[in-house]
């Protein structure tokens, strides 16, 4: 079905659920700019596939390294730090008007981010993230078995960190990948620092800021139990506010490497205006 709408032509094509979902043109999209901010164990490199297919819609992208990930050896690193990093990378690169995305604990990561450089932000945009309550952790917001497997796993690293074991990735990070892309995908995991998965956070600015709000909820995450007083939606994104709610078929890690294309299009769907 083909609409003309006043400000440019669209195809009213079916979406999720039975209700119509209005595309644009391939040649009509408002170009963004993107700051991707990677979870726990992961690096800047996670989002590889997603900013090629973002940048191939015409938007700028850019995905910033934070301590303790990547090549950075060091693991003692805390939530102020990771913050502040990413901050001072939006600022030093003079980055203004900015769709500030952030997956799983980069939610967290994108919440004090927020508190820093409110003025250079046009979206927050939490993709199956952390939105923590003001006073809580990441750990927090885990079942009381998670929770205490996480803290047995770090008290037997030597460095404060958590590897997880393939079993509990396989399951629950990456439930819709077939073995070999899991066994490829665990391959690339490095141990993630614990301290700032632990630390409670004062976010009383953030929940003062006006700022526009949207959630990506993809539908077969596993991460967190569906219900239960846990999840992603309604739990975790019911305490934004007003914000955008975009569904998409996916789990946690899987389509990230699969269907880079898939999620590019939900991304801007939860950011455009």
């Amino acid at each position: 079905m083909y609409s003309n709408f006043a400000n440019g032509a669209y195809w009213v094509v079916p979406g999720y659920y039975g209700y119509p979902r209005v595309q644009a043109y391939e040649g009509h999209v408002q170009p963004l700019t993107f700051v991707l901010i990677h979870g726990s164990w992961a690096d800047a490199s996670f989002w590889n596939g997603v900013a090629a297919e973002l940048r191939r819609m015409g938007h700028t992208v850019y995905a910033p390294e934070y301590p303790g990930h990547g090549n950075d050896p060091n693991k003692n690193v805390t939530h102020a730090m990771i913050t502040k990093s990413v901050a001072d990378y939006i600022v030093a690169h003079d980055l203004r008007d900015i769709v500030l995305v952030g997956h799983s604990f980069g939610g967290s990561v994108i919440q004090k981010t927020a508190e820093l450089v409110p003025d250079r932000i046009k979206r927050l945009v939490f993709m199956d993230g952390f939105v923590l309550g003001d006073g809580q952790s990441v750990a927090d917001q885990l079942p009381p078995s998670v929770k205490q497997t996480f803290e047995q796993l770090r008290q037997n690293s030597k460095d404060d960190t958590i590897l997880l074991p393939f079993a509990f990735f396989r399951e629950l990070f990456v439930n819709l990948a077939d073995l070999g892309l899991a066994r490829q995908l665990y391959s690339e995991v490095r141990p993630e620092p614990a301290k700032p998965l632990f630390e409670k956070l004062d976010l009383k600015k953030f929940y003062s800021l006006n700022t526009p709000k949207s959630y990506l909820y993809l539908t077969e995450d596993n991460v967190l139990p569906q219900g239960e007083g846990y999840g992603w939606h309604p739990h975790m994104s019911g305490r934004l506010g007003l914000f955008r709610l975009i569904k998409s078929h996916g789990d946690h890690m899987t389509f990230f490497r699969s269907e880079p294309a898939l999620l590019a299009k939900r991304l801007y769907e939860a950011s455009r205006d």
